[in-house]
Order: C-alpha cells, then sequence, then structure tokens
C-alpha cells in the first residue's frame, strides 16, 4: 500500500523531514517516486551526519512533486478532449501559483524531475512534460487505483511516452484506410438509402481504427477470440468494417429483402449478430464475434462476460490471456444502466472473471434528446469503473492517433493486469437519435457547431498531409475507389435478390439443429443403468475420511446413504444424481446463482466446508466423473447472473447450464433479459439455447414474496415451441428432465419450478427404477384411480397434488382422479386427450392451482386445452400474489381442497 505522503496537497516541513527519516533507516519503505526523490540528493549522508535535516531550499522540490501529483490526478480536468464544446471549469487549476511556486522558479532545476522520468529538469520542463502527457488529447485516471504497481506501471508508460503517439508510416496509412472505410460506408448509405434508419457511426468514426487496433495488438500479445457487445449505433459499420460481414448482405437488408430460411422471422440489421476469423497483420489468426442484441441498452454486456467465460473455460484451456471482451457503450446507457454496475462487479469474481474487458465508450455527449447534465450526477459517465479500481482514458474522437494509441495502451494494460479498463471517446452524433430524428429541437447550439464540425477522416487527412505524410490526390484515390467497390457491391445485391444471414457462434452448436414440429411428443429415454447409477450415487454420498466435517455434514450424508440402502431417493438426491450421471458421460455442469451451492433451502449442499478450516469440498468432482461440475454462489444480482449464464449457455450447448433464483419471484429482477434474449432469441437470431432456469415455487404461507415464481408471465410468452415449462412433482422427474435438456439434438430454455415444502417431504420420494427406467413423463396419471369409478378429473400442477393425494385418500374418495401435468408447455395435448378418453364416465373436468385466478396456469390451460370444459379451482383474483397471513394462508388452502371434494361445482 503506498505510504501516507505519496499525495501530499501542501507538504510541510515536519511531514517531509519524517519521510527522509524513514527512507534513511529503509529505502523501501517509502513509495518508489519518493525513493527516486531521496536518491536524487547525495548530500544526505555524506553533508549532514547524524542530524540529517532537510534544507529550507528543498522544500520547493516538495512543490514540485505535488504539482506532479496534480497533473497525475487531476490533469484530465483541463484536457482538450472535447471536439465540439468548450470544456467545463474546474477549480483549483493547475497553475503552478496554486502549488506554492511562481514563475521565478520557471528556470531552477528540481530533482523532482525524477519523479517523472526526467532526471535533474527545469521546473518549465517538467510543467511542459506534465501537460503533453496529461492535458491534451488523452486525458487518465488512475490515481484512486489502490495497487501501487499498477499505478506505477501506468505512470511509467504514460509519462515515458508523453501520451504522444509516434507511429511509422505503415501504421499511419492503416489508420487511415480504416477511417476512410468508417467514413465512407456511412456516407454511401446516408446517399443511397435515404431516410432509412442506420444508426451512424459519424462523428464516431475514429472508433474503427480504435477497434482494428484493439484487435491487431491484442493478436499480437496472444489473444485468439474477441468477443464484442454494443448497441445499434455504429453497428453496421463494425459489422462490415471490423468482422468483415460482406458489404452486399448489408444492402440486402436495406433494400428489405427477406431472408433465406422463411422459418426465420429475423430482427432490424442493427441487432444483428456476426462472427468471423481474421488474420493479423502479422500474420496471427484471430476470432471475433459481435453478439445479437436488442434494442435495451446495456443488456448485452452480461452476455458478453458469459460467453468470454465459457471459451476460456472450454476452448482455451482456462487461460483468459487468450479471450477478450469488448463492450462498446453510450454515455448516457453507460451512466444510467444499473446493469453496467452489476456486470463490472462481476469482473473480479472467481465465477464470472475473464481477465479484465476493454470497455469503449461513444460519448456523444447527449442521450436520446437529453442533456449529459440531465444524464448523471457524476462528473464522467465512466466514473462506476472506480468501483473496481479500473483505469479511464478520456481521449479526443477527433484525434484517431491519440485513440489508436490510447486503445493500444489499454490493451497491455489488460493482457499484464487482467481487470477491466475503460476508453471514453469524447465525440458526436452527427444526426438525431436516427437518421430521421431532428436534434435542432432540442440541442440547437451544439447542432450548429457539429453542421460546421469536419469528419475524423478529414481532420486526419489534413494532419497526414501538413506533416508530409502523404498527398490530397492519395486521399482522393484511397476515397473514391473505396466508394467505386461499394457500388459494385449494391449493384450485386439487388441482382441476388435474398438475405443471407450467418448464424452466429456457429461452429459450436456441429451437430445439433432446430426442433422439429413433433419432438415434444415424446420424451427420449434419459435413463441410467442400475449399477452406474448405484455406483455413482455410493460414491456422492462417500466423504474422505482424512478431512474433517462439521457433525451436521455428516449426518446429513449417512442420511443420504441410507437413502440408497432403503431405496427412497428425496429432492436433493435425484438434482444431484441428473448432474452426476451427465457428468459421468462427459457432459459438464455450471450451476450459479445466490446461495446455491448450499441451496437456499439448505436441501442441497454440493459444496461442503471443513470444520476446522475454509477449505471447501464438492463430493461430485471426486466420484470419477469425465464431466466437471462448477458451482458458484453468485453475487447478488439477478439481470447481471442470468445474462451471463445466458451467455455461457449459447457458447457450450453440450454442458449443463444452470441459474437458481433464491425465491422465484426474484426472477423478475432480470425480466429483461428473459423477455429480450431467453424466450426469442432462437426466432430473432436464429440461436438456441439450452439454459435452464431453477425458480422455487409453492404456496406455504410465507407471504407475497416468496411464494410465485410467476408462472402466469412465462406461460404468456410462450409460442412456436420457444421454451419448456415444467412443474416436476417427483425427484425422478427432475431427474430425467435434467438429462432430457443434455440428451435431445436440439436446445430449448428450460424453465423449471422448484419445490420448497416437497424438498424434504416424506412421500416426495422416488425408487431406483425411476431413475433407470424411462424418462421424463409429461404427464402423470392417478394410479390409484379406478377409472370406471371416476366422475371428476381434477388436472393440477406441482406441490398441491400432495394435498389433493391426501385429502383423497382421507376421504377414501373412489370418484376422482387426481392428473398431474409434469410439462405446462410444450403442453402434452395427446396425452391430455388419452387420459380424457380414459376416464369415459368422467363429467366433471377441473383446474386446480394454488395461485390466484389471475395468476398461475389457469389462464394457460383455458387457451391451450379445450377439449374439455375446464372448471376453476384456486384463490380469488389478487394484486398481490399472496396473503401474509399465516391463518389466512391456511385457510384459503383448506378452501380450495374442500371444493375440489364436494359434490356438484358450480361454473364460475
Amino acid at each position: 500500500m503506498m505510504d501516507k505522503f505519496s499525495y501530499l496537497g501542501n507538504a510541510d516541513t515536519s511531514s517531509i523531514e519524517d519521510l527522509f527519516q524513514q527512507y534513511l533507516k529503509d529505502s523501501n519503505s517509502v513509495d518508489s517516486g519518493w525513493q527516486k526523490f531521496f536518491e536524487g540528493f547525495e548530500f544526505a549522508r555524506k553533508n549532514y551526519g547524524d542530524e540529517i535535516k532537510i534544507p529550507q531550499n528543498v522544500i520547493k522540490e516538495f512543490d514540485v512533486i505535488n504539482l506532479i501529483n496534480g497533473y497525475r490526478s487531476r490533469g484530465h480536468l483541463f484536457t482538450q478532449t472535447n471536439p465540439v464544446r468548450e470544456r467545463r471549469k474546474y477549480a483549483p487549476t493547475l497553475d503552478i501559483e496554486n502549488f506554492g511556486l511562481n514563475e521565478s522558479d520557471l528556470e531552477i532545476v528540481f530533482q523532482a524531475g525524477a519523479q517523472i522520468g526526467l532526471g535533474p529538469a527545469k521546473l518549465k520542463d517538467i510543467i511542459a512534460h506534465l501537460h503533453q502527457t496529461y492535458c491534451q488529447s488523452i486525458g487518465a485516471e488512475y490515481m484512486y487505483i489502490r495497487i501501487p504497481k499498477v499505478n506505477e506501471w501506468l505512470q511509467e508508460k504514460m509519462e515515458g511516452s508523453k501520451n504522444t503517439p509516434n507511429f511509422l508510416m505503415h501504421e499511419k496509412l492503416m489508420i487511415l484506410h480504416k477511417l476512410n472505410q468508417a467514413v465512407g460506408f456511412e456516407n454511401f448509405l446516408h446517399t443511397k438509402f435515404v431516410g432509412q434508419k442506420r444508426f451512424s457511426l459519424e462523428g464516431a468514426e475514429a472508433a474503427i481504427p480504435a477497434l482494428d487496433a484493439i484487435c491487431e495488438k491484442g493478436s499480437d500479445m496472444g489473444i485468439e477470440d474477441f468477443v464484442i457487445g454494443m448497441a445499434h449505433r455504429g453497428r453496421l459499420n463494425i459489422l462490415t468494417n471490423i468482422l468483415d460481414k460482406k458489404y452486399e448482405d448489408v444492402f440486402s437488408e436495406f433494400e428489405g429483402y427477406l431472408s433465406e430460411d422463411s422459418l426465420f422471422e429475423g430482427d432490424v440489421k442493427y441487432h444483428a449478430g456476426y462472427s468471423c476469423d481474421r488474420i493479423s497483420n502479422n500474420g496471427k489468426p484471430f476470432h471475433v464475434s459481435l453478439s445479437p442484441n436488442p434494442s435495451h441498452l446495456e443488456a448485452v454486456n452480461p452476455v458478453v462476460e458469459g460467453i468470454s467465460r465459457a471459451k476460456i473455460d472450454h476452448f482455451h484451456g482456462g487461460d483468459n490471456n487468450k479471450v477478450c471482451p469488448i463492450l462498446i457503450h453510450g454515455d448516457a446507457a453507460l451512466a444510467g444502466q444499473g446493469i453496467g454496475y452489476e456486470v463490472i462487479q462481476m469482473s473480479q469474481l472467481d465465477g464470472f472473471k475473464t481477465g479484465g474487458t476493454i470497455h469503449l465508450v461513444i460519448n456523444n455527449q447527449v442521450g436520446f434528446t437529453t442533456n449529459y447534465l440531465d444524464g448523471r450526477s457524476s462528473t464522467y459517465c465512466t466514473d462506476l469503473a472506480k468501483v473496481v479500481l479500473s483505469p479511464v482514458f478520456h481521449v479526443n474522437g477527433d484525434d484517431v492517433e491519440a485513440l489508436v494509441f490510447t486503445v493500444q495502451l489499454a490493451m497491455e494494460f489488460r493482457q499484464k493486469f487482467h481487470r477491466d479498463v475503460f476508453i471514453d471517446v469524447l465525440c458526436y452524433r452527427k444526426y438525431g437519435h436516427n437518421e430521421g430524428d431532428e436534434p435542432r429541437f432540442t440541442q440547437p447550439l451544439l447542432y450548429k457547431a457539429i453542421a460546421a464540425h469536419p469528419n475524423p477522416r478529414e481532420i486526419y487527412v489534413k494532419q497526414l498531409i501538413s506533416r508530409g505524410d502523404i498527398d490530397m490526390d492519395f486521399a482522393k484515390e484511397m476515397e473514391r475507389n473505396f466508394k467505386e467497390l461499394l457500388q459494385e457491391k449494391l449493384d450485386t445485391a439487388k441482382k441476388n435478390g435474398k438475405t443471407q444471414i450467418t448464424s452466429f457462434l456457429k461452429s459450436q452448436w456441429t451437430g445439433l439443429k432446430m426442433a422439429e414440429t413433433d419432438a415434444f411428443d415424446k420424451s427420449p429415454d434419459t435413463s441410467v443403468d442400475k449399477k452406474t447409477f448405484l455406483d455413482i450415487a455410493k460414491k456422492s454420498v462417500t466423504l474422505p475420511k482424512d478431512k474433517k466435517f462439521f457433525n451436521k455434514t455428516q449426518k446429513l450424508f449417512e442420511d443420504r446413504s441410507a437413502m440408497i440402502a432403503n431405496d427412497n431417493y428425496d429432492w436433493a438426491m435425484g438434482e444431484l444424481m441428473a448432474y452426476a450421471t451427465l457428468m459421468n458421460e462427459g457432459s459438464n455442469v455450471r450451476f450459479s446463482g445466490q446461495d446455491v451451492e448450499r441451496g437456499t433451502f439448505s436441501h442441497r449442499h454440493a459444496v461442503i466446508t471443513l470444520e476446522d478450516s475454509e477449505e471447501q469440498y464438492i463430493p461430485l468432482n471426486n466420484i470419477g466423473t469425465k464431466g466437471k461440475l462448477d458451482i458458484y454462489n453468485s453475487l447478488l444480482s439477478e439481470y447481471g447472473v442470468l445474462g451471463f449464464e445466458f451467455g455461457y449457455a449459447l457458447t457450450v450447448p453440450n454442458d449443463l447450464t444452470i441459474w437458481e433464483a433464491q425465491f422465484g419471484d426474484f426472477f423478475n429482477g432480470a425480466q429483461i433479459i428473459i423477455d429480450q434474449f431467453l424466450t426469442s432469441a432462437e426466432y430473432k437470431w436464429r440461436r438456441m439455447n439450452g439454459l435452464v432456469m431453477l425458480l422455487p415455487h409453492g404456496y406455504e404461507g410465507m407471504g407475497p414474496e416468496h411464494s410465485s415464481a410467476r408462472m402466469e408471465r412465462f406461460l404468456q410468452q410462450c409460442a412456436e415451441n420457444n421454451m419448456q415449462v415444467v412443474n416436476c412433482s417427483t425427484p425422478a422427474n427432475q431427474f430425467h428432465i435434467l438429462r432430457r435438456q443434455i440428451r435431445r439434438n436440439f436446445r430449448k430454455p428450460l424453465i423449471c419450478f422448484t419445490p420448497k415444502k416437497l424438498l424434504r417431504y416424506p412421500t416426495c420420494v422416488s425408487s431406483l427404477t425411476d431413475f433407470t427406467t424411462g424418462g421424463f413423463k409429461e404427464l402423470i396419471d392417478d394410479s390409484s384411480a379406478n377409472v370406471k369409478s371416476v366422475k371428476k378429473i381434477a388436472f393440477c400442477s406441482g406441490k398441491i397434488y400432495y394435498d389433493l393425494i391426501e385429502a383423497k385418500q382421507k376421504e377414501n374418495n373412489e370418484d376422482l382422479a387426481i392428473v398431474r401435468i409434469e410439462q405446462l408447455y410444450p403442453l402434452p395435448t395427446k396425452q391430455l386427450q388419452e387420459i380424457v378418453s380414459k376416464y369415459k364416465n368422467a363429467t366433471e373436468y377441473l383446474w386446480v392451482q394454488e395461485e390466484p385466478e389471475n395468476m398461475g396456469a389457469w389462464a394457460y390451460m383455458l387457451r391451450a386445452f379445450r377439449e374439455v370444459n375446464l372448471k376453476y379451482i384456486g384463490r380469488n383474483e389478487s394484486a398481490s400474489p399472496a396473503t401474509g397471513y399465516g391463518k389466512q394462508h391456511t385457510q384459503q388452502q383448506q378452501s380450495i381442497i374442500d371444493r375440489v371434494f364436494v359434490k356438484q361445482l358450480a361454473i364460475k
């Protein structure tokens, strides 16, 4: 940790004296900057003997050190980084008078110059060096980082180069080439597709050579996979000029041609994803992918992190030097959307870290119509970076060389320290929010300035010509050639007449295909050989004798061992055996969520802690399986973590990826991921996903917030076989549904409503045969029913079955059959029809649920199961999911059961 004198604002003699004495005793006890300073004073031991004192004329040295630290910590406030606006004024300034210095000191040589690598230097030269480093086109924030080696590295890099690019000629020409593509592409679209939305990059075209430089520099440093996430602005430019999407394919989309795939509903062109393989200028291959995204700004961020982590884990042997996530933000969205905070808090956590993300902020200084001063309370839109001690670079978007220089430095930082880094590109948005929007309604002065402002290519061409690097004819020829190329591609697009859609992450999905229409009629066999099952089960409950476990932990595993002997497996055993058997067959299991290692209801205990240490032990990873269980307690986030797991599952479809809500209703903190990704990704972006959501659900008197996982919301979104919604009532059926998720040749999201009460319910158990024969049962008939005697069928789902069957047994009822619908969507219609045909004497058909009438599955069943006249039995409609009063809950629950067993029901 840096010593307390490192950031003296107003140095006093006694403090300096103390610091010098400390240095004399142990030079390593003070900051390296002070070491360099004191080393410059050879008079120390030679001239002063035992009574060492700092002379008064040396005190000004410390004023200079304070000036240096002032530039390092506050220089970013006084930069030339805004291309179209005057910067806000900040006080105190960096004027030398504010540091106890004056003009008469400018010609004096100060030893403090050693702190910035100059050695002894005149004050005027020290100031010039600092001003060039910290107050030109690049501003840097990093002094809040509490890691000395990080600060020292950044200081050496920036002060050693003065944050001033010095590119070779071929590097300048590459920058110009990419800038020419960026500007030329936008101009071409603007003239050829007048009035069409494209969310232009104009004003921020320097982002294209910057992204290209990130890829080139990263590739040179060993990165083989780049994963990009961004919103819509500039996306088409990045797709074509960074990911090499064919220009003619983009033009076909502008022409409005339909996809080659008639089953693909598609999305607007500026939401599409893409992947490509590239070769760097130095001949190194690398892969770049751009994740598809919705209009919800920043929502793609956790998805990109999940994709990146999956690639690190499965394709690069855990080496995060090989994969780099890049997130491109808008200034208003980064400051305003809470998902940014959730994602950055994940950046250093074992279960979620990806080795550092490059954050590129396209800072248009406006959000739709909202001025930046109304869009945040913080000084900068990037201030959340300070939460995790990430450096921030603020760069003038008109200075393309400064931007390329900065992103190269950022990549070096990322590869060395594996931390996030932010580049805030101060630029502008040439048009309104889209090309048809009028920005002068709300920002007339700003857009007057923008209208007269040259584009980044014009600025750079002028700069290169002034240096003698190129002439105007060269620049014009480059521009003309590119325009002719685009016209040629447009002509090709018009001839082709079809839009070609390339699947994002296509290579990872080899061998899997879109589901056929009849794929859900019957589940495949997901049973496990009896000998294999028992062998795995016994190993999973055997704790090592050389480790000391808490006595309650030992008792729990002894109880599990007894289940094997007694052939009655509870919910936890059924669930864990699903993971263990999949692992035995070679699949990995990734599982995250709040408190999932133990389980919210203390049932899972997938990770156990030794009694006499903090060592953790994962039983399933010690039974000799091919696959591995990676299970992580997540941070207290739903939106970020569910998005992360969606991205993870997207990348490794042959492994089982699970997210569990602490309580089922907490999923609504991640509603955007569910609405914009989980339920619709396959039909917008032609990309399947096998993510499993476990949502604890059930009415047990726990109040409004811990009863309902809002089944109705998922069922409302079910269509076109887009996902699976299940509410299992036995450990074996949960076992089979989890195994089915991997054992089919297609993938769909799986929404599992899981129990609380049933976790330890005596009758909610399964036998060995249930696991070693058959597969998932979409529907479970009433095995106790006398077919000829049945006059009434009660259809239900989940926990309430146990209340009903107990009441039936208590009343010795023979005219009621209780049928469990385990898979609500896709509804097993053929099997339901068979049930209705089987009970020929039945005249009443009930739908029984615990939830209020306006919630649960009732409205869905009424719409989806029209073969019979269903009658509703459940709670009355309600604004709140459940009562908070225990007695009222008990009365309501009993009323439901009583109404099922009356002789005749009135139709509601």
